[in-house]
């Protein structure tokens, strides 16, 4: 499909750059297309210099607002229709971003959350996240708005999640990470999660739903898919305030 009605992706990047690039890759592995033409316009702020979210968050650093606003502006000043961030953790300033901004900013929290609400019944739901993103209370409250129960790690279980996170981001690859990362999520399965929400863009980098024995929602995923919708027209866009 391709078209004048189609509109220009700008997508908020480097948070991490790898993660960046595998949220980049399964857009245009999801975006039907016979030919160049048909993918679709997208314009990538791929900036890695925005300091530590989960620091800000606590209050033991500047906010990161200001630069991820200047992300946006840059996006939508350069044509973008829209604007998607490939960082769940980063959401907590999802306020200052839109204010700043003429045009839609689509969240991964009220896409994953709204998912979940429109496919599944009211139940314990497990959430895979960076500790920033918790304490920000992100998912647990757009969860709890529709009825549904966070499940989440205890502090040993979420400190090895950011070790391994860490790891990820510094590009380190071995044959034991997907199966930890796999006992992390079983962890909350076991705490009582009939699904679990990977809310973090590093997650997908090691584990596969198929590793997991309750649903998995990829954050990542879904948002490729919206953010192929919302281009192509097939879903409308949320009205900007």
């Amino acid at each position: 499909m391709t078209g004048n009605l189609e509109k220009t992706v700008g997508i908020m990047g480097g948070l991490g750059p790898e993660a960046t690039a595998n949220f980049f890759s399964k857009l245009i592995a999801a975006t039907p297309a016979a030919s160049d033409q048909d993918h679709l316009h997208i314009l990538i702020d791929n900036n890695p210099k925005v300091p530590n979210r989960h620091l800000a968050i606590r209050g033991q650093s500047p906010s990161v607002g200001p630069d991820l606003v200047a992300m946006a502006r840059r996006l939508e000043k350069a044509g973008a229709d829209f604007v998607v961030m490939v960082c769940n953790t980063a959401h907590a300033w999802t306020g200052d971003i839109r204010a700043a901004l003429a045009i839609p900013f689509i969240s991964f929290i009220e896409e994953v959350a709204g998912h979940i609400a429109a496919t599944y019944a009211p139940g314990p739901v497990g959430v895979m996240a960076a500790d920033g993103c918790l304490e920000a209370q992100l998912y647990q409250d757009a969860l709890k708005a529709r009825g549904f129960a966070p499940v989440l790690w205890d502090k040993d279980k979420l400190e090895r999640f950011m070790a391994l996170v860490f790891r990820i981001k510094a590009g380190e690859r071995d044959d034991a990470m997907g199966p930890e990362m796999a006992a992390l999520a079983e962890d909350l399965a076991s705490r009582g999660a009939s699904l679990i929400i990977s809310g973090c863009t590093e997650i997908p980098l090691v584990l596969d739903a198929a590793d997991v024995r309750v649903p998995l929602i990829s954050s990542s995923d879904l948002l490729v898919q919206r953010t192929i919708e919302y281009a192509r027209g097939t879903r409308p866009l949320p009205q900007t305030i």
